[in-house]
């Protein structure tokens, strides 16, 4: 992870799906202005500004995301990479990313992401019956416009992965949801444990059990195995993060690390936060209109909000799998459900099957 992560809402909330899941809506609910508006041209300078600045000639990654971060218009994102590659006196290495739902793009887009070098997320939860949950305004799966978008980036030749929500729908059904993504050719996927919104403890075939999660786990690393011995590796960013610690290596998902680290979540009126899951009110860092980033990094509210992630249950201290699962990681998910008994029931299975790849240590 580059030393500089910023992520920003360039169209703050705003979406043209309605997932049944989306977790950034919960959140967007969850504060006193739910929508904060397209991102200004003043706004983005400032941030870009910022950001460089604080830097210092240090690599920058700058990932949008939504809402559904299109709808601010590609040319808000040619002036952003025009500002930037403007404004870059320190010559910082520069990291591009964006995750989209694909209902706006098309070859413009396309050449636009593959020219600039995005590294792109495109939402898909598997075949058609499992991305039953990915609906627009009127209820409609958008599968087929999803895929349309996947031809598009091949045949452009834009970097892109897969985000699939995990729910306990998905989870269930993996076997045939890892194949349909095997035969399409996607090699780069990640599985986001989908979230009840704040405070809800309701049950559904959205939310997973621990019996669930375990399947999941268990079925799909062996699955993830089986490919990297025959040659055929698929990367499931979990499984390589855990494997990087397995390995010795550092994990480049801060999910894992087991700790908050440093990272600014901007907002499109420049409202600043310290994550993606918490871009509530209590937790404002400040205006990248009003002040630096470096100062926002150094306030006392973004301290607190890592030292909060650093308290460890005594459990999980003794726990031999600690090492490896550091208590469940992600603070968010703990705080939606405790999967404890999913992660001891994966790691008793699937732990020996880790030394397959002790050559993956870095030097």
């Amino acid at each position: 992870m580059p030393p500089l992560s910023i992520m920003i809402k360039p169209a703050s909330s705003a979406c043209n799906l309605r997932c049944k899941y989306c977790f950034y809506h919960d959140v967007s609910q969850n504060r006193q202005e739910q929508n904060l508006g397209i991102m200004s041209e003043d706004t983005a300078n400032a941030l870009i500004k910022s950001a460089i600045d604080f830097a210092a000639g240090d690599s920058i990654a700058f990932a949008f995301q939504g809402g559904e971060p299109l709808i601010a218009g590609i040319d808000y994102f040619k002036n952003f990479v025009a500002k930037f590659n403007e404004l870059n006196v320190y010559k910082s290495q520069v990291y591009f990313s964006i995750q989209t739902n694909g209902m706006l793009v098309n070859e413009e887009w396309a050449e636009f992401f593959y020219e600039n070098k995005f590294l792109v997320g495109l939402s898909l939860d598997g075949d058609m019956d499992a991305n039953k949950f990915r609906v627009d305004a009127q209820g409609h799966n958008r599968f087929y416009k999803i895929l349309n978008a996947a031809t598009l980036f091949e045949q452009y030749k834009v970097d892109f992965n897969i985000l699939t929500v995990l729910t306990g729908y998905a989870a269930e059904n993996i076997d045939r949801i890892y194949s349909f993504f095997k035969e399409k050719g996607f090699r780069y996927l990640q599985f986001i444990p989908c979230l009840r919104p704040f405070g809800d403890k309701s049950e559904s075939e959205l939310y997973m059990t621990n019996e669930q999660y375990a399947h999941f786990l268990i079925y799909l690393f062996n699955a993830y195995v089986k490919d990297y011995v025959r040659g055929n590796y698929v990367s499931i960013r979990q499984f390589d993060n855990w494997v990087h610690l397995f390995v010795g290596n550092r994990p480049e998902q801060c999910g894992v690390c087991g700790h908050c680290t440093h990272q600014f979540v901007v907002e499109g009126n420049g409202n600043v936060y310290p994550c993606d899951f918490y871009c509530l009110d209590e937790w404002l860092l400040g205006n990248v209109n009003e002040q630096s980033l470096e100062t926002m990094a150094k306030s006392d509210k973004s301290e607190a909000f890592i030292l909060e992630s650093l308290d460890v249950p005594s459990r999980c201290k003794k726990c031999e799998y600690y090492s490896i699962c550091r208590a469940g990681g992600c603070k968010r998910n703990n705080a939606d459900r405790d999967y404890c008994d999913a992660y001891k029931a994966f790691f008793k299975a699937c732990l020996p099957l880790f030394r397959v790849f002790v050559n993956e240590k870095k030097t």
